[in-house]
C-alpha cells in the first residue's frame, strides 16, 4: 500500500512539473509522424485545431472534415494537427499504418503527430497542461482544442462537433476574423 501511494505521489509530481511555466500551448512539442518535430510555436499568428484521432473509430469520417476546414481556412490562417492516440484502443499498431490509412482513405495533409498519450498517466504534457490549467481532458476520440493566435486556450469540444461546420467552425472563423 505505501509503495501505492508513494507510486502515486510521484507521478502527481512529475505531472506538476511538466506543466509548470507552461504559459500556453506554444510551450509545447510533438514528435511528428513524419520524424522530426512539430512545435507549437511554428503555427504562432493563427488558431489551431488540435484533435485526438482514431482510425478505427466510429468517428473517423470526420478526417474528411477536417481536411476540408485545413484547405478552406488554412489560407487564412487556420492549422489542423491531428494527434492519432490509442487511449481508446481504437488505433493502429504503428505510425506508418496510421500514416498510410490516413492518406489513402481521407487525402489527409495536415501535420499529424505520432500515436500519442492523451489521458491518464500516460498523456503528452500538453493534454497534461490541457487538464491543470483547463479542466479540459478527451473522454473519447476526436475531441477538439481551439488555440488562438498567440497559444491560449480558447474552446474544447467532443467527439459530436464536427470540425468543419456548426460552433467548431464558427468559434474558428471569429479567431480568423479578428487577425
Amino acid at each position: 500500500m505505501l509503495w501505492v501511494m508513494k507510486h502515486i505521489i510521484l507521478k502527481a509530481i512529475f505531472a506538476m512539473a511538466i506543466t509548470a511555466g507552461a504559459a500556453s500551448a506554444e510551450d509545447f512539442t510533438f514528435k511528428s509522424i513524419e520524424g522530426g518535430e512539430i512545435n507549437l510555436s511554428d503555427y504562432r499568428g493563427g488558431p489551431v485545431l488540435v484533435v485526438n484521432t482514431a482510425s478505427m473509430c466510429g468517428y473517423t469520417y470526420q478526417y474528411e472534415g477536417l481536411q476540408k476546414v485545413q484547405d478552406e481556412l488554412g489560407p487564412k490562417g487556420l492549422t489542423v494537427l491531428a494527434v492519432p492516440s490509442d487511449d481508446f484502443n481504437q488505433e493502429y499498431d504503428s505510425n506508418a499504418e496510421v500514416k498510410d490509412f490516413c492518406e489513402v482513405n481521407y487525402g489527409l495533409t495536415v501535420p499529424m503527430t505520432e500515436v500519442t498519450g492523451v489521458r491518464e498517466d500516460d498523456a503528452h504534457p500538453f493534454y497534461q497542461w490541457l487538464k491543470a490549467e483547463h479542466r479540459f481532458k478527451p473522454r473519447w476520440n476526436f475531441y477538439k482544442v481551439l488555440l488562438n493566435a498567440d497559444g491560449e486556450f480558447v474552446a474544447g469540444y467532443s467527439s459530436s462537433d464536427r470540425p468543419n461546420r456548426g460552433k467548431v467552425r464558427r468559434d474558428i472563423e471569429k479567431l480568423l476574423n479578428k487577425s
